[in-house]
């Protein structure tokens, strides 16, 4: 018997990730397997952050619209900051206030798109597009909750919250685990009211309240108890996506920057698992006497490595200065088996190259997946956000450890560094996660598994909508 027809004609869903290269492209990547499936995709962001994604495939192309909408001028923001990764830490309040500036302009895109002939079936929100979620629900244009995230990471807050108390109290039961360092931070930065009155956790839930359902950037083979408990908690299906990884094959073709052809042809020369990839992310660098102590700890290991170094939290920002704030002589002395580069690299280029043998990083999920993705063990430094627990995950599943850390201040030694790297990429007990990191490379690049993951996401966009 034929499907009902409403069951095979394309879908229209429009997607708006949060404004960090993070969640876009993942993002974009479920964009275009949606396309892949036939479906038409309005991919929503600013004009600076959607020119900065690689292009879409062209096959796919015809169905992925992208939705330029201009972010506001906010005093005090700089000129150009559209992504998280253009923003100081200090000013994050700031750009979530231009964020919230684009409420109008997405209103106005929903109207146009319903009176077009265009509307969309679903709009799908992350996680702190409350006021997205409210126009969707105002058209009537059901809504799906996005979370780059892993389920049991967002399982840990717990039910949604009644009141701003229960808020700081969903914080608190997240951080359980954590050090006082990162609990305290965590507070801060999700619980505390930003210049519209609201907090980051509040944001999340009022998304959550306005969505049909969940969906999450992980799988249940590789999660297989979290999924149900969310859906308990929140008292909505939780969906896995998948966990969404980039291609595998594409990088190193498209790297055609002399700069990135001379870091692949460096790996080239070096032995095989011999090199640590170390990248922690842009949105919250270190300190410029932990980032010394970080190089330290590297020098101290005796092991090749390639550091794609960003910006310290109290330096001013050019590749120069960063690389005076190395401890002195290091780059000499470290000059055969070890390269930094003072920018951005092409992460999933390096990754693939057989020559990296671990990867020491933040542990913001996209980084957890793109590691895995290749079988690295980790050696994890977590620094803000959800990358404790998504450490602490890791280290569960013996992938990896975590470099020592002070409980009070989240300072960290040389030799801590050092003892860290040589236990995940030297010693003999490092086969160990080496050999967990494969058994998870199975799940997380496993085509059939994401695949399926996203037919099952597929599925709920069509059942859901009533």
């Amino acid at each position: 018997m034929d499907a009902p027809e409403s069951e095979s004609l394309p879908l229209h869903v429009a997607i708006f990730p949060w404004l960090a290269m993070g969640h876009l492209l993942p993002c974009l990547e479920l964009a275009e397997r949606l396309a892949a499936r036939g479906h038409r995709v309005s991919f929503v962001s600013t004009p600076r952050n959607l020119a900065r994604l690689p292009p879409v495939r062209p096959t796919l192309a015809p169905l992925v619209h992208l939705v330029a909408l201009p972010l506001p001028r906010v005093t005090g923001l700089p000129d150009g900051a559209e992504s998280t990764s253009d923003v100081p830490p200090d000013k994050f309040d700031l750009h979530r206030a231009a964020f919230d500036g684009l409420a109008a302009p997405f209103a106005a895109f929903l109207d146009t798109a319903c009176a077009g002939g265009r509307r969309p079936d679903w709009v799908v929100a992350d996680f702190v597009h409350h006021w997205v979620a409210a126009a969707a629900e105002e058209r009537e244009v059901p809504c799906a909750m996005l979370l780059p995230c892993a389920a049991g990471i967002a399982a840990l807050a717990g039910p949604p919250p009644e009141s701003r108390a229960e808020e700081r109290q969903a914080v608190s039961r997240s951080m359980d685990a954590a050090p006082r360092f990162e609990a305290e931070l965590a507070t801060e930065q999700f619980a505390a009211e930003d210049t519209s009155g609201v907090s980051v956790m509040g944001r999340y839930f009022m998304t959550l309240e306005r969505s049909k359902f969940i969906a999450l950037r992980s799988s249940p083979e590789l999660e297989p108890d979290a999924f149900p408990l969310l859906t308990r908690l929140y008292g909505k299906p939780a969906v896995p996506l998948g966990l969404l990884p980039p291609p595998p094959d594409g990088a190193r073709s498209a790297s055609e920057n002399a700069e990135d052809v001379a870091i692949i042809q460096w790996l080239d020369a070096l032995p095989a698992k011999s090199v640590v990839y170390v990248a922690l992310g842009s949105e919250a660098p270190l300190r410029a006497e932990l980032l010394r102590e970080l190089a330290h700890g590297l020098e101290l290991s005796g092991t090749s490595f390639l550091w794609a170094l960003r910006n310290p939290v109290d330096g001013d920002g050019d590749g120069e200065s960063m690389s005076i704030l190395l401890p002195d002589g290091f780059v000499e002395r470290t000059g055969r088996r070890g390269l930094v580069a003072a920018r951005w690299v092409p992460q999933v280029s390096i990754l693939a190259h057989g020559a990296v043998g671990a990867f020491l990083t933040h542990c913001g999920w996209g980084s957890v997946v793109e590691g895995l993705q290749f079988g690295h063990p980790l050696i994890m430094l977590p620094l803000a956000g959800d990358q404790g627990p998504n450490a602490r995950l890791m280290e569960e599943r013996k992938v990896g450890v975590l470099v020592p850390r002070d409980e009070e201040d989240g300072s960290f030694s040389r030799d801590g560094v050092a003892g860290a790297v040589r236990a995940v990429i030297v010693e003999e007990g490092g086969s160990v996660f080496a050999d967990n990191a494969k058994k998870l490379q199975g799940v997380v690049a496993s085509m059939e598994c994401n695949e399926r993951c996203i037919d099952l996401f597929i599925q709920h966009l069509r059942s859901c909508r009533n």
